[in-house]
């Protein structure tokens, strides 16, 4: 008997055992994809991990379907890194597969619907909704479930199915479908009859009555003369002005022939730059220093201020290990940068370039996975968000993380709950690489393990060409307010101050960390605000679309004219976002021409490039954003950055916002200046004097890294402490009340170490589902793995209470 265990992609803890005949055991490696059956009548894509004779005891093993693929697309480094992952984080197995795998290599079976052959059907006897169904079947042979929701016009067609099925008219099968196709690409040629010049006058002889043909064929000689390769059908239609019902007449004629050539989607044909890179003193000794840490540890931190020039020193690293033929992985924390660094890089190294995030459609992501299963050298640099961490390496020799202390890096939902910056470094361990991690604001955990030894570190205190750090001046919004001197939002000295810039011919970015017009519409007569009927939070207005949304759910209505509650036609807006300043920016500077970047204006594959390249190109002068704008952009001719309100980051209720809100306006300072001439921050506060604000006009990183840390450590924080939190979801409040009492309860009996809760989040509600959340801290010094096993027994126990079944429970390791 011989056995296979695979990954199924559902939410499963455990692997599963398929019987295999022994010649698909003797073909079968690890790392194939297997169609195989599981439920009743579902077929899913799993994953073999192991090849083995155990029978298992516990159920019996059904056969696979089919093997799906001829090598493995997934190798044994990425199945052990995944398992890391799923201890470490706490979740399934097969939510990291399912995570992992780009979703185009991870078939679903359709059940597809047709009519018993055998068997006589009384029409009379049918509902109005089975006799259009069974018509249908009279038309064609089998149905998708998709059709037959189109064809009764709802949702819920299982029962009117499921009758049939008990009339015995219907049966149902599962179909496996390919959802990955390759991309061709049609070509023409001229058929062999008139390669010759006989053939060439009878060619002229057939086609002198039809002009249009005729230019069709002139086109194409002109084009084999000039170009000599391989000619499109869409390049020919281009350069003869015509259609393609004309080529298709000469194809049909037998002119022309028409062939396909497979190609990659995701293509690039650039240039490499000649003159090598240059890097400046400073940078030059700092990579020296980050080769010499290489030596002891495998991890480094680059702490350098912004605008140091890190991305050269990193493309100095890369070359190295270009040469010694090692894939490298290199990790950024939003999109938007990704499209600003591959041009730079793609400058340098040409097409060894391949990018991959989830901007990227489905077949072009699995055209990246493939190139990097191949190794091919289209795919030797790999850029992307945190997903390119899953990517099937098996020669990896460098991993940069940019922005290393970005919150983004953190996956929140759904499961795998992973740090990638975390998860990067456990890779690199595995394939024995090293990691550079870069940023102006390291983390506090970060910059903690450098202090302490765990991680090399270098840090330049110098901008590239010695470039003065931005001048940062604070407007105190209280006194401006009280004096009169603001216009909306904007104070009269960033008023002045953008009116300077522009006059110069210079570029303004601004930063307000919300989108929409204004959060939140009340009512001036009874004080209602309209609130999502889903979710415990107020609608946000959203001015260009005349329409209020819930950024939580999605939910939106039309702008009301007057009070839902009592009528009143008297509302107004409270609170501002990057819509109302970019309005108020129009009323102010009607001349200037202003862009907006925020998560409502990039939606789409290149929203992101559209906007950079025209601020880059100076078509936009001034720039509104939220904190897409902050990361790592580089606009040389930015001389003035103003954050509209640094307040809203101070406050939130998290123990990290002193830290992120130092990061941020850091981050967006640095985007000011970044040539020859100092640029010129402004922040507009309530509070100038908060210490945090002052740490920022000082650029006092060391400042603000021991505050924080003694205030970490009296706290029982981070990174003197770890944190598991624990949410419950569930659609009834008194069952999620008592539930979440019970699990808070049984921890607390069975540990030691601080457990905090079960406490109500600042959003209580989501989606109609309340929310509670438990804390763990668990000290330095104590096993996290033992406590993560009394942790998870506990849950299980609590699955196994009845009443409590249905509620959802999700850990997060390592809440960031």
């Amino acid at each position: 008997m011989h056995f296979v265990e695979v990954i199924l992609p559902l939410s499963l803890a455990k692997t599963f055992t398929y019987s295999v005949s022994e010649a698909e055991h003797n073909y079968i490696q690890k790392g194939m994809r297997v169609a195989v059956p599981f439920g009743k009548s579902k077929i899913y894509t799993a994953l073999v991990i192991e090849i083995h004779e155990n029978k298992p005891s516990l159920y019996e093993a059904r056969e696979i379907h089919q093997i799906l693929d001829e090598k493995p697309i997934v190798n044994e480094i990425q199945i052990a890194h995944w398992q890391w992952i799923a201890s470490y984080y706490m979740c399934a197995i097969g939510d990291v597969y399912r995570g992992a795998m780009p979703s185009a290599l991870l078939l679903e079976s359709e059940t597809i619907i047709s009519q018993k052959q055998d068997g006589f059907v009384d029409e009379s006897l049918l509902s109005d909704d089975e006799f259009l169904i069974y018509q249908a079947l009279q038309q064609q042979s089998s149905l998708k479930v998709q059709d037959i929701v189109n064809i009764l016009n709802k949702k819920n067609i299982f029962p009117v199915i499921q009758k049939l099925m008990d009339k015995n008219i219907l049966v149902l099968q599962e179909e496996m479908l390919e959802t990955y196709t390759p991309k061709l690409i049609r070509y023409v040629k001229l058929h062999a009859k008139y390669e010759t010049n006989e053939g060439l006058g009878e060619l002229l002889e057939v086609l002198k009555n039809a002009n249009k043909q005729k230019e069709i064929v002139l086109s194409y000689f002109q084009l084999s003369a000039s170009e000599k390769k391989p000619i499109t059908v869409k390049k020919l239609i281009e350069s003869a002005k015509s259609t393609s019902t004309i080529v298709k007449a000469l194809i049909d004629k037998e002119i022309f022939e028409e062939y396909y050539i497979q190609t990659d989607r995701v293509h690039f044909s650039g240039k490499t730059k000649e003159e090598q890179l240059q890097l400046s003193s400073a940078q030059q000794s700092t990579l020296e220093e980050i080769k010499q840490s290489f030596v002891q540890k495998d991890v480094c931190l680059l702490h350098g201020v912004t605008s140091s020039g890190k991305t050269e020193i990193y493309i100095k690293l890369i070359e190295q290990y270009i040469k010694e033929e090692k894939q490298i992985l290199y990790l950024l924390p939003e999109i938007a940068l990704t499209t600003q660094l591959v041009g730079r890089l793609r400058d340098y190294f040409g097409n060894k370039v391949a990018v991959f995030h989830s901007k990227y459609s489905n077949n072009e992501r699995v055209e990246v996975w493939k190139q990097v299963l191949e190794q091919s050298p289209k795919a030797q640099i790999v850029i992307g968000a945190r997903s390119a961490l899953f990517l099937p390496f098996s020669n990896l020799g460098l991993v940069v993380v940019d922005e290393e202390h970005e919150q983004t890096f953190k996956q929140v939902d759904p499961s795998p709950r992973y740090h990638a910056r975390d998860a990067s470094i456990v890779l690199a361990n595995i394939h024995q690489a090293k990691v550079v991690l870069g940023s102006a604001t390291p983390s506090i955990e970060t910059y903690f393990n450098a202090q302490s030894g765990k991680y090399g570190l270098v840090e330049i205190t110098k901008r590239y060409g010695n470039v003065k750090m931005p001048e940062i001046e604070l407007v105190d919004l209280k006194d401006k307010y009280f004096r009169k001197k603001m216009s909306g939002h904007f104070s009269d000295t960033l008023i002045e101050e953008i009116a300077n810039a522009l006059s110069l011919g210079e570029q303004v970015i601004l930063f307000q960390n919300r989108r929409g017009y204004s959060p939140i519409i009340e009512c001036l007569t009874c004080g209602h605000v309209p609130q999502c009927p889903q979710c415990d939070v107020s609608l946000t207005f959203h001015k260009h679309k005349n329409q209020l949304r819930c950024h939580y759910c999605g939910y939106s209505m039309a702008k009301p004219t007057n009070c839902h509650a009592c009528t009143s036609v008297h509302l107004t807006t409270k609170g501002f976002g990057t819509e109302q300043i970019q309005q108020e920016l129009i009323e102010l500077f009607p001349n200037a021409k202003i862009g907006r970047m925020d998560q409502d204006t990039t939606r789409g594959k290149f929203g992101f490039e559209k906007i950079i390249d025209s601020f880059k190109n100076r078509e936009v002068e001034i720039l509104v954003g939220t904190q897409m704008l902050a990361k790592g952009l580089d606009f040389d001719n930015v001389s003035l950055v103003g954050i509209m309100n640094a307040d809203n980051m101070l406050y939130h209720p998290d123990f990290r916002a002193f830290e992120r809100s130092y990061q941020m306006m850091t981050q967006v300072s640095g985007r000011s200046g970044r040539s020859e001439k100092q640029g010129k921050v402004i922040i507009q506060t309530y509070n100038p004097e908060h210490n945090t604000i002052q740490q920022v006009v000082h650029n006092n990183y060391i400042g603000m890294y021991k505050e924080q840390l003694y205030e970490r450590q009296i706290y029982k924080y981070p990174p003197y402490f770890k944190l598991i939190k624990l949410t419950l979801k569930h659609r009834d409040f008194d069952k999620l009340k008592e539930g979440s009492m019970w699990l808070y309860q049984v921890m607390q009996q069975n540990f030691t170490i601080p457990v905090l809760g079960p406490e109500e989040p600042p959003i209580s509600r989501i989606r109609n589902e309340y929310i509670r959340t438990i804390m763990v801290k668990i000290p330095t010094n104590q096993s996290l793995q033992g406590t993560k096993k009394t942790i998870q027994k506990i849950l299980n126990s609590f699955d196994l209470v009845s009443q409590y079944r249905a509620i959802k429970v999700s850990v997060n390791v390592d809440f960031y």
